[in-house]
């Protein structure tokens, strides 16, 4: 059995934000309050976490996960990635450096930042006074393994930065990021593939210059046909009752801490 944690839902403001407050959103709704995107992964074999909100701390606390054995970046925002030096307290428990994957872009990104967060494969720092964190360049397309899991890197288009998205174990799960357009080398290797979860951003139901909105989401769950499909990275604009009442049966809008078991 898999089991997917949906630690943060929201995009990078958060809901409530300090701009729009809770924006279209019902506050009497707890589904609605949202902290920034972040997804762990407990297969059999790996313990995996994509993306590292600056909500992290207390999204591991909320969720009691104190070991993982990757971090995979999708891309460099400061809502996917700012989190990153609260990966020292995985380092602090469990004594050991922690790898994470990232194409070069991303990786460049990191490195420029937060350089002081990484090591060798072969050093481990004082864990008490640093993180240490192992820096692993991947390449869309090019299949890669944490423990036994197979992971693919995924191309996005369209978003204001570079953004890729990952697909676990032949389409067992396909997580997307930020993205307008799913490129056709993407959506080719999709449609090969029997997709059980798939986890999509809707940042804006009516979509935006840098997002896809609710009708793309939904043409493209046409064509993949997932049998279940977890819409993420929600703004003030998405309600989780309307944009419910708007999906098919099979997709659902994310909520913190929802866990979905496969």
């Amino acid at each position: 059995m898999t089991k997917i944690i949906i630690l943060g839902s929201g995009a990078a403001p958060g809901v409530p934000s300090l701009s729009n407050g809770w924006g279209n959103c019902n506050p009497n709704n707890p589904y609605n309050r949202r902290r920034r995107t972040g997804t762990y992964y407990d297969f059999a074999s790996a313990k995996i976490l994509v993306d590292t909100s600056p909500d992290l701390r207390l999204q591991l606390l909320d969720n009691n996960i104190r070991y993982l054995d990757a971090v995979l970046y999708t891309h460099a925002h400061a809502d996917h990635l700012h989190g990153i030096d609260y990966l020292r307290e995985i380092n602090r428990i469990n004594k050991c450096n922690l790898d994470f994957y990232a194409t070069a872009k991303v990786l460049k990104t990191i490195k420029n930042m937060f350089g002081y967060l990484i090591t060798s494969p072969k050093k481990v720092k004082d864990v008490v006074s640093y993180p240490s964190l192992v820096a692993n360049k991947i390449k869309c397309g090019k299949e890669f393994l944490v423990g036994d899991v197979k992971i693919v890197p995924l191309k996005l288009d369209g978003h204001n930065t570079f953004s890729n998205g990952y697909m676990f174990n032949d389409g067992e799960i396909v997580h997307l990021a930020d993205f307008k357009r799913i490129p056709d080398s993407t959506l080719k290797l999709l449609q090969k593939k029997h997709i059980n979860l798939m986890i999509m951003p809707l940042t804006l139901p009516e979509g935006s210059i840098y997002h896809v909105g609710l009708n793309e989401v939904l043409e493209y769950i046409r064509i993949l046909q997932p049998q279940k499909v977890v819409l993420n990275h929600m703004a003030s604009e998405c309600d989780f009752d309307e944009i419910n009442a708007l999906t098919p049966d099979n997709v659902f809008p994310a909520y913190d801490n929802m866990i979905i078991e496969l």
